[in-house]
């Protein structure tokens, strides 16, 4: 293992304090399971920018195939973690290629991660988002996509050949996809299929935040009056980048390394 091989930054161990709990434990009585479950809730310590640059920073380290120490020996502590306190919220596509802890340089505990094929949005995974957001103050949620898709590329291939597949269960996650690509193939993507497909991709995690922006009340609430961002994000399978194009102005994003 070279001596380059961990960041200078990553080496430093962290103890930014950005969780603590509402109450505490002494709560346990007072007011029954509602004080249970109030005493169990994390106010948001870190900022939705702040967990996006951590995200960042995180990517350029696997890109650059360096390794943060934290990450790393995440492992060795995990009898520490009685609680969550993840950074970010990452609703993925199940692509086996596409780890977000690992695209991002995270550890035991970083991230709350949900994966599905094709990152699509259905009401389980809605509810999983609320209830990280609700219970861990966690208030950065990155819809994730990837270059390759399989669920965009089956989709296309189901509506260019209805009934390709028995499965109805299959057919539950073309269904939620095609809605996105459908516009598309009325353009002139529909005559280059690289091209569709990378628009197909991007558009389809467009909907997919669209989504959990508006389609949950207890969502949209923390977006209003809580600080909660949901951002759209595509990882190149080839490069190992992250690209953050949806819900993040660019000028905020200026000053993020």
């Amino acid at each position: 293992m070279g001596s380059d091989f961990f960041s200078t930054k990553a080496l430093s161990i962290r103890n930014d304090g950005r969780t603590r709990h509402v109450g505490g434990q002494e709560r346990k009585s007072a007011g029954g399971l509602k004080a249970c479950y109030e005493a169990s809730v994390i106010r948001p310590l870190m900022p939705a920018l702040e967990a996006l640059t951590r995200l960042r920073e995180g990517n350029r380290r696997f890109t650059s195939n360096v390794r943060s120490l934290d990450a790393l020996l995440s492992h060795t502590k995990r009898a520490e973690l009685e609680r969550q306190t993840p950074c970010a919220i990452v609703l993925g596509c199940s692509d086996s290629r596409a780890p977000a802890e690992i695209v991002f340089d995270q550890g035991l505990g970083d991230l709350f991660v949900i994966r599905v094929a094709g990152n699509i949005v259905a009401p389980s995974q809605v509810g999983s988002v609320e209830f990280a957001a609700e219970r861990f103050g966690t208030r950065l949620v990155v819809v994730m996509g990837h270059t390759a898709c399989g669920a965009i590329l089956a989709t296309l291939e189901h509506m260019e050949s209805p009934g390709g597949t028995s499965s109805s269960n299959l057919r539950s996650i073309v269904d939620r996809v095609r809605p996105s690509i459908e516009p598309l193939m009325r353009t002139e993507l529909a005559r280059d299929r690289a091209a569709l497909l990378c628009e197909a991709t991007r558009a389809n995690v467009r909907v997919a935040a669209d989504h959990l922006r508006h389609g949950s009340q207890l969502l949209e609430q923390l977006i209003l009056e809580d600080g909660l961002l949901v951002v759209g994000a595509e990882y190149n399978l080839d490069t190992g980048d992250v690209e953050f194009f949806d819900g993040v102005d660019r000028s905020s994003l200026a000053g993020i390394p």
